[in-house]
């Protein structure tokens, strides 16, 4: 994968609950999803998604930070030195979700897909 998760900041605090994501090599964000899950009793990732956002499609480069809040908001980005821009989304949930013990943020690229009835 060319994106990674980096950190889960300010988990449980409406206004500032966020992950962070770092860009390894140029990509298309919009081939990737999010999920919230937790942890099985024996210490696995547990398959129950509780909460997914799929990216829309959008260049990104290597080196360049993308930001995905919990809370509503518009999608902007912001240049910083070097050439590097952090991208900012928003998931527009109304409640924090990394808020407890166990929670597990998993980001899984999609590389292909069927929609039905489309062909």
């Amino acid at each position: 994968m060319n994106i990674e998760i980096k950190a889960i900041r300010d988990s449980g605090t409406k206004d500032k609950e966020r992950i962070v994501l770092r860009v390894l090599k140029d990509e298309d964000i919009g081939f990737y999803v999010i999920f919230d899950t937790t942890f099985t009793e024996e210490g696995n990732i547990s398959n129950k998604v509780r909460h997914s956002f799929w990216f829309p499609d959008k260049k990104v480069r290597a080196g360049d930070l993308v930001v995905l809040y919990t809370k509503r908001g518009q999608a902007k980005e912001r240049e910083k030195p070097r050439g590097i821009t952090t991208h900012f989304f928003y998931w527009g949930l109304d409640k924090t979700i990394w808020n407890e013990e166990g929670d597990c943020g998993v980001l899984l690229k999609v590389s292909n897909w069927d929609v039905k009835g489309a062909y």
